[in-house]
């Protein structure tokens, strides 16, 4: 089971992001949780939010505090939280900076972090800045663990309400996200 904690602040679209994972790994043929923790925070303030895959039928309930991922969709949570806790050697991280990764002061092998701008991939194709959609093709990219295509079906069925532009410009702009950061 591979286990996923998003970071991000409320009004981010930080549960959405969870609920596209789980969504596109359904797509996918697997098993998968997605779910919240938040309490009376507000927006503005920090959230987190969770999301499980796996091959087999998924038992466990709890939060994630040994996570195989750990997205960050804003930035500054870099100077607030521990956004590291619970990581392991193994543990990938996925920020939304302009940054390079040799310039985040984390205490995660360098090799296990990668950085993408998805703050100006949003800003530039959706229009706005929301980053949730744009990170979670870097998250298909660098994980394996959704691929694009059961990405793109998950925005499809969560954004149909939205009509077409919404969904056409997130799947273009995961798209992009996808294609520009490499596995290293």
């Amino acid at each position: 089971m591979k286990q996923i904690r998003i970071h991000g602040r409320g009004g981010q679209g930080v549960v959405t992001a969870a609920e596209l994972i789980a969504i596109a790994a359904f797509s996918d043929g697997k098993q998968a949780q997605a779910f919240p923790s938040f309490g009376v925070e507000r927006t503005g303030a920090p959230i987190e939010s969770f999301a499980r895959i796996d091959n087999k039928p998924i038992k466990i309930r709890e939060h994630v505090y040994k996570p195989d991922v750990i997205i960050v969709q804003d930035p500054s949570l870099l100077n607030t939280v521990d956004i590291t806790k619970g990581a392991g050697e193994k543990t990938l991280i996925i920020i939304n900076t302009a940054k390079n990764k040799n310039e985040l002061k984390l205490n995660l092998r360098k090799e296990n972090v990668y950085a993408i701008d998805a703050t100006k991939i949003a800003l530039e194709i959706i229009g706005k800045n929301i980053v949730n959609t744009v990170i979670l093709g870097a998250f298909a990219r660098v994980t394996n663990l959704i691929s694009l295509d059961g990405l793109k079906k998950a925005i499809a069925q969560k954004f149909e309400g939205k009509g077409r532009d919404v969904v056409n410009k997130n799947i273009e702009a995961v798209t992009k996200a996808y294609n520009m950061l490499i596995r290293e």
